[in-house]
């Protein structure tokens, strides 16, 4: 048994519990087809049991569902071992930094919105600290470095050998807000840039004047999983990341990113923005 289930194994124990509900099929029943418990079945759907491969098709078989890339998918999640760079910080920060860790590990694309601040994987070491210094209740000293140590940490899903693409939409106000002071700024612009060079990062800026900016009202961050029903939207929340993965809220926010993207300028403007504005500072 689990005492704290990842966001990851929550996940799988979701879509579990989608397809049993989906076959119209109780947990009483789910346990007789594997011959165990209805609390076994509770558990595995609450993330706090694992389930073998051998079980999870079986289920999957009984609850109907034909979809083999899914399936495989499913079992890729509920056999994984994986211990990651992130398990170093387990219990020294807090856990929904080490789910979106864990979600940067396994995810297949990174798109995100951003208003206020330049995206976690964008930032410089100074950026980072200025963010995290801000943070209320305050942070001890080192806290604050386990912090930024660990968001310099994630951008290896940006940095490897086999980078997933990556593309960040900015607005003006996120770039011309002082996080830090004047030569951190300019050190962040310089940042962007550099990393923009790269065939698989993309970076568009959504300047004040543009229309239609009522669209990218708020933050978001959308990470392809492995088959499009994985995939996954982070949300800040008071307390750290909140993930979406409804099929209905997948949905209506693949549609919202595709039309921030359209009302935002194309990767070379957006890079001519930012150059223009490097040489304001």
């Amino acid at each position: 048994m689990r005492r704290e289930p990842t966001a990851r194994q929550l996940r799988l124990a979701t879509e579990l519990r989608r397809l049993r509900e989906a076959a119209d099929l109780n947990a009483r029943q789910a346990a007789a087809l594997l011959g165990v418990s209805p609390a076994q079945i509770t558990h595995i759907e609450s993330g706090l049991a694992g389930v073998s491969e051998k079980r999870l098709r079986r289920l999957a078989s009984h609850y109907a569902c034909a979809d083999n890339e899914f399936i495989d998918a499913l079992v890729a999640m509920a056999t994984d071992r994986t211990r990651g760079w992130w398990e170093e910080y387990r219990g020294l920060i807090p856990t929904s930094f080490l789910d979106l860790s864990e979600l940067d590990h396994h995810a297949t694309s990174w798109r995100e919105i951003a208003i206020l601040y330049v995206p976690g994987l964008l930032q410089t070491q100074d950026y980072a600290r200025a963010v995290f210094s801000s943070r209320v209740p305050e942070l001890t000293r080192d806290e604050l470095e386990l912090r930024v140590r660990h968001r310099m940490a994630r951008r290896v899903i940006t940095e490897r050998p086999s980078p997933i693409p990556y593309e960040s939409v900015i607005h003006e106000a996120a770039l011309r807000i002082r996080v830090g002071d004047r030569s951190a700024a300019r050190a962040q612009f310089t940042r962007i840039l550099e990393l923009t060079e790269a065939d698989h990062i993309t970076v568009r800026v959504i300047p004040f004047d543009l229309d239609d900016f009522a669209r990218a009202g708020s933050t978001m961050t959308y990470v392809g999983g492995p088959v499009p029903k994985l995939d996954t939207v982070v949300r800040d929340v008071p307390h750290g990341s909140g993930f979406v993965d409804s099929e209905a809220q997948l949905s209506a926010f693949r549609t919202r990113f595709r039309k921030v993207e359209d009302v935002s300028l194309d990767p070379t403007r957006s890079r001519d923005f930012i150059n223009r504005l490097a040489k304001e500072l």
